[in-house]
């Protein structure tokens, strides 16, 4: 199709001084765009690095093939929330800069679409890529028939596990709630939560994506965390993204993110936040006390070994 075509999917990479490794994203989504009605934007967050030169070069490797479009930094939330805005496809994936669309997956998604035309969120498969070239296959989830349950099955007993790159979302699910802005991490858990238990969703066996792992700094990743807390709870559960039927759930997750936040906290060796969080949980939840993994973990931090 031609740039002045409507798309039927539109591949958002949201890039921040990626220039590592933003060719190898964009090479894997040109390479299948003739497959199927598809777009690819690229929205480059104000990177400091050598990024917007790497896409110049990029466009003119491959004139008239895919836009970029540069914004000053805002974070994730603020890149895909532009994305919704300028992209002009049905449907969104988010494919980060340092990840890799599968081969065919586009066509796949297409195929699927036709056989599933009510379908709000397709959840794909996808292959995790490690540091030493090894891979490992996860297949897509089951989903329950019930919105309340697939809910739960996200955020509590963590059966359903969400990859943005390896899902596809109607535009339309971004109108109770976009991305919020001012998370810088866990920002797309409140999204996924409305979209789980507001709309239709379908699983497609076929890995969408590659996502590659990296060994990030532990402390890194929780500051930010750390800094959006647990007030990403209330956003979770505002009104507009989940209804009422939805709010039995709300104390669960407070003591798992509680938890969660805990842990991330012991693994930075930030000793006074991981007392804080698990004082949170306890407080919502006196029976976390049971999880051994967790006390074992606290008690380390109580008595200063950690």
């Amino acid at each position: 199709m031609t740039m002045s075509e409507r798309p039927q999917l539109s591949v958002v990479i949201p890039a921040y001084n990626y220039a590592a490794t933003v060719t190898r994203a964009v090479e894997s989504v040109l390479a299948q765009l003739h497959e199927a009605s598809a777009e690819l934007l690229v929205i480059d967050d104000g990177s400091t690095d050598q990024t917007p030169q790497v896409l110049a070069d990029l466009q003119a490797r491959f004139p008239g093939t895919f836009r970029v479009l540069r914004k000053d930094n805002g974070g994730l939330s603020s890149v895909r929330n532009r994305g919704i805005d300028e992209a002009r496809g049905d449907f969104l994936i988010f494919l980060d800069a340092d990840d890799e669309m599968a081969p065919g997956a586009l066509q796949t998604l297409s195929e699927h679409l036709k056989s599933n035309p009510s379908s709000k969120m397709i959840i794909g498969g996808h292959w995790s890529v490690f540091a030493d070239g090894k891979r490992a296959l996860h297949q897509p989830p089951v989903l329950s028939e019930s919105p309340l349950a697939r809910v739960r099955d996200y955020l509590i007993d963590k059966r359903i596990a969400l990859s943005n790159g390896a899902c596809a979302m109607h535009r339309d699910v971004f109108e109770p709630g976009r991305y919020p802005e001012s998370f810088r991490s866990a920002e797309d858990i409140p999204v996924f939560a409305q979209v789980l238990g507001n709309y239709p969703c379908t699983v497609l066996a076929q890995p969408l994506a590659l996502i590659h792992k990296h060994d990030d700094s532990l402390r890194h990743q929780f500051q930010h965390a750390k800094a959006g807390g647990l007030a990403l709870v209330d956003e979770v559960f505002a009104s507009q993204r989940l209804g009422p039927e939805f709010q039995v759930l709300r104390a669960a997750f407070y003591a798992q993110r509680s938890l969660s936040l805990f842990r991330s906290a012991y693994l930075a060796g930030d000793r006074a936040a991981a007392k804080q969080f698990f004082r949170a949980a306890v407080r919502q939840d006196w029976r976390v006390l049971f999880k051994l993994t967790y006390a074992r973990k606290a008690l380390r931090v109580w008595l200063g070994l950690a």
